[in-house]
C-alpha cells in the first residue's frame, strides 16, 4: 500500500472504530492511538516523498486526468506531519481532561473525520475533489462546534457554518467556471490549460478563488467569522481549529496561486500583498482590544495568516519559503497557546484577562511554558517563529517591498506588547480575589509542554525545517515535476 493513502485510511478508520465502540474509555484510548498512527504515517510519507521525489496515487487504477488524484509533495507531506503533530497534542489534553457529556455525542469519532477531510485537501490532485475535501472537513467541524449545544456555540456556529458555505458556493461557482473553459479539473491538466486562457478572463477566476479560499483562511476583509466562533467550544475543539482549519485555506491559496495562477504575478499576487499587510495589521490591532484570552488569541492567528500569504505575494523562492516555514510553525504554536488557555481556564475559573492574575508567584514553570510559544509567535530569537520572520522579511527587502516588510515588523512589535499584555494580567498583576487553586492541572501541562518543546526545539535547530520549506518553494515555484508526476508529461 502507497504511504500517499495511509494519512487518510488512518483517521477514517480511526472515526469508523470509534462510532462502533460507543464506549467513552476506549474511544479516548483510540483517539490517542489513531493520532499516533496518524503521525507515523505522515512522517513515512515525508520521508517517501523526501527521498524518491513527488509522489501521485491514481485510484482505482483510472489513469489522469480521467480518475481521483492524490499527490504528495514537500508542501502536501509537510503540511500532514504538522497536523498529526497537532493530533497527537489536542489528543493528548483531551485524554487528560475527559469531557463525557461531548464524547457521548461523538466527539472522537467527528475529530478524526475533521483529520481525514484536512488530510484529503492537502494531497487531493483535483480541484473539485478539494471542493469535496472541503465539504467533508466543514461538517464535522459544525458538528464540533456546537456539539452540547450552548448558546455561545450555537452562535459561534452559525455564522461559521454561514460563511463556510458562503465560501463552498463560490469555490463551486469558480471551479465550474474554470471546468467549463478548460474541460478538466485535474490539477496538473489545469496547469498545462489555464495559461491558454485570456488574461482578463484568468485575473476574474484568479479573484473568484482568492475570495472563496480567503474566507476560509479569515484573512481581510473576510476574518469576521473566526473571533466569533473559535473561542465558543471547548479547548480541545478550538486548539484542533487553530491548528488546522485556516491552513487548509492558506494550502489551497499557495497551491492554486503557484500551480494555476501565476501568469500576470503584478496583479494577482500584488492584491495578494496588499490582503496580506491588512491582515496583518487589522489583525494584530484588534488582538490588543480584547479583554478574553482565546478571543485574543483569535485574532492574533487572523493577524499571522498575513504572514503566510506575505510570501505568497513576493512569489520569490526565499518568500515562498519562509510562507511554508511560517505555517508549519503556526500550526504548532498557536495550538499550543489555545490548549494553555484551556490549562490557564482550568486554574482560574475564567478567561476574562480583568479576573486573573497572581500565576507567576504560585505557578512560576507554567509562567515560563507560557512565554516559550509566545515568543515564538512575537519571533524574538532563538524562538522558531523569528526564522519565518527574518525569513519573509529578508525576502521582502531582496525584492524591494519595503513596506510590507515595514508592516511585519511592526506586527512583530504589536503581538510582542499584545503577549506581554497578557502576561501581566495573567500571571503578574495580583488576582484581584483568592481562590483556591484546583487540583489536577499538572496532567494538563504534558501536551502543551510537547508543542513548546518542539516550537524551541525548531529555533535552535531551524536548518532542516528550513531545507524542507525551501524545497516545498522551489516544487512551487517550478511545477514541472508536479506535472510529471500525475501525468508523465512535463509542461
Amino acid at each position: 500500500m502507497s504511504p500517499l493513502v495511509l494519512p487518510l485510511l488512518v483517521p477514517l478508520t480511526t472515526a469508523v472504530l470509534c462510532l462502533v465502540v460507543a464506549r467513552p474509555k476506549v474511544q479516548r484510548v483510540l483517539g490517542l492511538l489513531g493520532a499516533l498512527a496518524l503521525l507515523v504515517s505522515a512522517l513515512a510519507l515525508l520521508l517517501e516523498v523526501h527521498r524518491r521525489g513527488i509522489q501521485a496515487v491514481q485510484i482505482g487504477n483510472w489513469p489522469a486526468p480521467f480518475g481521483i488524484t492524490f499527490v504528495a509533495d514537500h508542501l502536501s507531506a509537510l503540511m500532514v506531519v504538522a497536523g498529526g503533530v497537532v493530533a497527537v497534542a489536542v489528543a493528548l489534553f483531551a485524554l487528560a481532561e475527559p469531557d463525557l457529556p461531548r464524547e457521548r455525542l461523538g466527539y472522537y469519532p467527528l475529530s478524526h473525520f475533521l483529520l481525514f477531510g484536512v488530510n484529503g485537501a492537502f494531497l487531493t490532485g483535483d480541484i473539485f475533489n478539494m471542493y469535496v475535501w472541503f465539504e467533508v472537513l466543514l461538517l464535522s467541524s459544525f458538528v464540533l462546534m456546537v456539539l452540547g449545544s450552548g448558546k455561545a456555540q450555537l452562535a459561534g456556529g452559525v455564522k461559521y457554518f454561514a460563511v463556510s458555505l458562503f465560501s463552498s458556493v463560490l469555490f463551486l461557482v469558480a471551479v465550474g467556471l474554470l471546468y467549463g473553459s478548460t474541460g478538466a479539473l485535474n490539477l496538473a491538466d489545469l496547469a498545462t490549460r489555464v495559461a491558454g486562457l485570456p488574461s482578463g478572463f484568468q485575473n476574474a477566476l484568479a479573484m473568484l478563488f482568492l475570495v472563496a479560499f480567503g474566507l476560509k483562511a479569515a484573512v481581510f476583509p473576510f476574518f469576521f467569522w473566526l473571533p466569533a466562533s473559535y473561542p465558543a467550544p471547548p479547548v480541545t475543539i478550538s486548539a484542533l481549529f487553530a491548528g488546522l482549519l485556516t491552513k487548509v485555506g492558506v494550502y489551497a491559496l499557495l497551491r492554486v496561486f503557484t500551480l494555476l495562477f501565476a501568469q500576470d504575478p503584478a496583479f494577482s499576487h500584488g492584491v495578494i500583498l496588499w490582503v496580506a499587510g491588512l491582515t496583518l495589521l487589522l489583525g494584530a490591532f484588534l488582538a490588543l482590544a480584547q479583554g478574553e484570552l482565546r478571543r485574543l488569541l483569535s485574532f492574533q492567528l487572523v493577524s499571522h495568516i498575513g504572514y503566510m500569504l506575505m510570501g505568497l505575494g513576493l512569489l520569490t523562492p526565499l518568500a515562498l519559503a519562509g510562507s511554508v516555514f511560517y505555517a508549519l510553525n503556526h500550526m504548532l504554536v498557536i495550538s499550543a497557546l489555545f490548549l494553555l488557555a484551556g490549562l490557564l481556564y482550568h486554574l482560574q475559573g475564567t478567561s476574562v484577562l480583568v479576573r486573573m492574575g497572581g500565576l507567576y508567584r504560585s505557578h512560576p514553570g507554567l509562567a515560563l511554558l507560557f512565554l516559550l510559544p509566545a515568543f515564538s509567535l512575537a519571533g524574538l530569537p532563538p524562538f522558531s517563529g523569528f526564522w519565518a520572520k527574518f525569513t519573509l522579511a529578508a525576502a521582502g527587502l531582496e525584492a524591494g517591498a519595503y513596506a510590507i516588510v515595514g508592516v511585519a515588523l511592526l506586527v512583530g512589535l504589536l503581538t510582542l506588547l499584545s503577549m506581554g499584555m497578557v502576561f501581566a494580567e495573567v500571571f503578574w498583576k495580583t488576582p484581584p480575589e483568592e481562590r483556591a487553586v484546583p487540583g489536577g492541572w499538572e496532567r494538563l501541562v504534558f501536551p502543551v509542554v510537547l508543542l513548546a518543546v518542539l516550537t524551541l526545539g525548531i529555533g535552535l535547530w531551524a536548518e532542516p525545517l528550513m531545507a524542507l520549506s525551501q524545497q516545498a518553494a522551489r516544487e512551487l515555484l517550478e511545477p514541472t515535476p508536479y506535472i510529471q508526476a500525475v501525468l508523465g508529461v512535463s509542461r
